[in-house]
């Protein structure tokens, strides 16, 4: 079992910045691939950006590109989600998701580990 905590969330205007972080603890020996989501209410769930903890690669939703970034730091088992130029749009609840290589590879994450969700508001 892989145990996900994510913190950072919170309230900021429009052209704000907020840094997400997401803790990964247990047995993280398999978690290739970590990322983050959101979903806002009567809104389906889509991925924001995802990072392939064994390289560099990384994937950015269209809608974040060029104002969010990912990053990990392997020795402490986490992953990074720094938001910048945010937009009332961004509101959302943001997770963060751990799962195998081929998350990263395909886009989908059939096992992944989910956190609680950490809340983001963007006032206009």
């Amino acid at each position: 079992q892989v145990q996900l905590v994510e913190s950072g969330g919170g309230s900021v205007q429009a052209g704000g910045s907020l840094r997400l972080s997401c803790a990964a603890s247990g047995y993280t020996g398999s978690i290739n691939c970590m990322g983050w989501f959101r979903q806002a209410p009567g809104k389906e769930r889509e991925g924001v950006a995802r990072i392939y903890t064994g390289g560099i690669s990384t994937y950015y939703a269209d809608s974040v590109k060029g104002r969010f970034t990912i990053s990990q730091d392997n020795a402490k088992n986490a992953v990074y989600l720094q938001m910048n130029s945010l937009k009332p749009e961004d509101t959302a609840m943001y997770y963060c998701a751990a799962d195998r290589a081929l998350a990263c590879i395909t886009g989908t994450w059939p096992q992944a580990y989910w956190g609680q969700g950490t809340q983001v508001t963007v006032s206009s």
